[in-house]
């Protein structure tokens, strides 16, 4: 598998998640998240276009989602040296009920 397919959710304090994966061509359109808690995955809709799968959720991660509406997505920079990646696009997307 492609390293640069690797994505991982981060939790704050106030319980809000965020989305980390690397960047993709072309700008985000209207995205939106379908969570599928029974099987532990979502698929991002990144715009009309474009479906990114994601598996391997943690019930934790859903559980923090529960309340939310939006979840905040930042694509990282493709780079060898990790110390030089750089978030190149933070947007919302609507969490499909």
């Amino acid at each position: 598998m492609d390293e640069f397919e690797t994505f991982d959710f981060i939790v704050n304090d106030e319980d809000e998640v965020m989305l980390l994966l690397y960047e993709r061509e072309g700008e985000p359109k209207d995205p939106q998240i379908i969570l599928n808690p029974d099987d532990g995955s979502a698929v991002l809709l990144r715009s009309p276009e474009e479906e990114i799968m994601l598996s391997g959720i943690s019930d934790d991660i859903f559980d923090s989602l529960a309340d939310a509406d939006k979840l905040l997505v930042c694509e990282l920079s493709r780079t060898e040296n990790e110390d030089e990646t750089e978030i190149v696009n933070a947007y919302e997307a609507d969490i499909a009920d």
